[in-house]
């Protein structure tokens, strides 16, 4: 629903937010930590082109309005804010509203949890060389500056290790020794890998490995990695989740809240149109079925837009690739084809429930306030 809303198509990057949107973990000196959603707002305001418009922009025109405003020297900036909660926070949130910390899809209230500034972001330069600063730039969740860590957020665990392994293929294995990818400290990285294409920086003639005969001398950490990681209770399973009633309550708020008459128009316009070129009816009802989940205003005017009525709601229906906790018959519920129960059919749909920290106590000296 955003993709196809007015925040699907930003006019321009200058005027748009930003956000993490994987939970994450701030963590202070002690080893005390809270889960984290972290949010880039716009200085500049937002904008956004709509789609019938979009036909009037080049496809380089956010790059190009990016780049156009820093030479003239109207330097964008964002602002960074933080919501905070307590592991037990996690908990109760999912006990008692289901909302799932570890759910990309699921929205932090920003009444219970409210946003709170952290610090600034402005873009005050241009690239010089576009292929060494930009073509070689490498993202990745895994590169972490002590204090931030990563929660059990299914998504956010499966990009630590995609990522890296991407750019490894894209740009090769010693990707992080390239200038823009280095780190900016006064010491370089002293690690056990050695070698491949454009190791500049070998390290010299020091051992891979742990020496008993030449030890390394270590610093001592700032993180207690232990207490940090080590208090989380959860299983492995084939199948993470299942659509549940929660699953539509922030669309809901979204289409309900959010949209104005205005908006809401665009966007039955912008998806009924999309939806108008599938050849298949049955993907169409079966789309419908699923709006009609987050609001029957909804679903009765993309019925209208595309001429088709869709099934009532998803009870009736099988999905493959996640179990429907929400169908009515039981063998309609098991996703792919599968016969036997669910493994987590019923339970926490891998949220943390009650319980999941209960080996994790913040130190006296910490305070592991959300608020």
């Amino acid at each position: 629903m955003i993709l196809f809303g007015d925040r699907g198509i930003p006019d321009g990057y200058r005027f748009m937010h930003g956000y993490a949107g994987h939970t994450m973990k701030l963590v202070n000196k002690d080893g005390d930590w809270v889960y984290t959603q972290m949010h880039f707002k716009s200085k500049q305001g937002t904008k956004f082109i709509t789609q019938e418009d979009s036909n009037n922009y080049s496809p380089d025109y956010s790059q190009k309005d990016l780049f156009e405003a820093i030479e003239r020297g109207e330097y964008p900036g964002w602002d960074l804010e933080v919501q905070t909660m307590t592991p037990k926070q996690a908990e109760e949130l999912w006990e008692q509203k289901k909302v799932n910390v570890f759910d990309l899809t699921h929205v932090w209230s920003q009444k219970d949890f409210p946003r709170r500034k952290i610090g600034e972001l402005h873009l005050t330069e241009n690239a010089k060389n576009y292929f060494a600063e930009i073509e070689q730039i490498a993202f990745n969740p895994a590169h972490m500056p002590p204090g931030i860590e990563p929660s059990a957020d299914p998504v956010l665990q499966s990009r630590l290790f995609s990522y890296p392994d991407t750019h490894r293929h894209r740009i090769g294995v010693n990707y992080q020794q390239l200038p823009v990818n280095a780190s900016r400290t006064a010491y370089r990285t002293a690690n056990f890998q050695r070698d491949g294409q454009m190791a500049f920086f070998n390290q010299g003639s020091r051992q891979d490995y742990l020496s008993s005969i030449q030890p390394i001398s270590f610093r001592d950490r700032s993180v207690d990695l232990d207490k940090t990681h080590g208090h989380f209770s959860g299983k492995a399973i084939s199948f993470l989740s299942e659509i549940r009633p929660e699953d539509f309550n922030a669309p809901r708020a979204l289409w309900e809240k959010v949209f104005d008459d205005a908006a809401r128009e665009r966007f039955v316009n912008n998806i009924s149109g999309h939806m108008g070129r599938c050849k298949k009816e049955e993907i169409i009802k079966r789309e419908i079925a699923i709006l009609r989940e987050v609001s029957d205003d909804l679903a009765s005017r993309v019925e209208k837009a595309t001429g088709i009525t869709g099934y009532d709601g998803i009870s009736t229906l099988r999905f493959n690739g996640t179990h429907n906790g929400m169908a009515k018959d039981q063998s309609l519920r098991n996703a792919n084809g599968q016969t036997k129960q669910p493994s987590l059919a019923g339970k926490n749909n891998g949220a943390p429930a009650a319980g999941t920290h209960s080996e994790y106590e913040p130190s006296s000296n910490g305070k592991s306030n959300g608020h």
